[in-house]
């Protein structure tokens, strides 16, 4: 499984890259603030929605801890998408947070 660090994500959103995040973690969660243009899926949710989720693209993965988040990765890699798990998860995260 692939993964990047809290710090290395943070840096190509500041750098203007144009990313395609998934948020697995619960509504709950989420309400607490996540990252900017990131797209909130429950992890839960993750094979009903998985037609909604563009298999050409690459995904970064992200939930509070890392744990689940790599659980989505496994379940992605296995259905053909190509993801990176955020280690550290929204715990480390220092930077913008949006709603």
């Amino acid at each position: 499984m692939k993964e990047i660090t809290v710090k290395e994500l943070a840096e190509k959103l500041i750098s203007g890259e144009k990313l395609s995040i998934i948020d697995v973690r619960e509504d709950e969660e989420v309400v607490e603030g996540k990252i900017p243009g990131a797209r909130h899926i429950r992890l839960g949710d993750l094979e009903e929605k998985l037609g909604e989720i563009e298999q050409g693209h690459h995904h970064y993965i992200v939930c509070r801890s890392g744990n689940r988040s790599g659980k989505a990765c496994t379940f992605l890699e296995q259905h053909g998408y190509d993801v990176t798990n955020m280690v550290g998860g929204m715990l480390e995260w220092q930077d913008e947070v949006g709603k």
